[in-house]
Parts: structure tokens; sequence; C-alpha cells
């Protein structure tokens, strides 16, 4: 997995980290971009994918306190 994502990254919502990595993955999958614009590309990727992981452990983390607090009633 990717290193914590960068600063700007951080501010980003789940639905604009993901959105954003799809508009990344679709030019990496066109094939026009040059190599040092495919690694640019590529890494601000891992950045965005790492951003919605910590969104989706989040709400995980959410979800079973939900559970476990109404479970605790």
């Amino acid at each position: 997995m990717a290193s914590s994502p960068s600063p700007d990254v951080q501010a980003l919502s789940y639905e604009e980290a993901r959105d954003e990595l799809i508009r990344v993955v679709g030019e990496l999958e066109q094939g026009s971009a040059t190599l040092e614009q495919s690694l640019a590309l590529w890494e601000r990727g891992e950045s965005l994918a790492a951003r919605c992981e910590q969104w989706l452990i989040g709400a995980r983390e959410r979800l079973d306190a939900a559970r476990s607090g109404s479970a605790g009633e």
C-alpha cells in the first residue's frame, strides 16, 4: 500500500478522491502520456487510492462502533 496521501489529497472527500482516481485511471489507460506524465499520474493514483481506503476504513469503524453500541442496549 502507498504511504500516506499527499496533503492536498488529504482534504478530499471520498467522492472527490474516487472521481479523480477514475479520471487518472482513464488517462493512464489512454496511453498517450509521456513516461514522466505516466509516473506522476501513477503516483497521484496511488495517493488517491490510499485516501479512498482511509475513508472506507473510517466508515467501517463507525459502523462497527454503531453496531456495538446498539448491541449493548
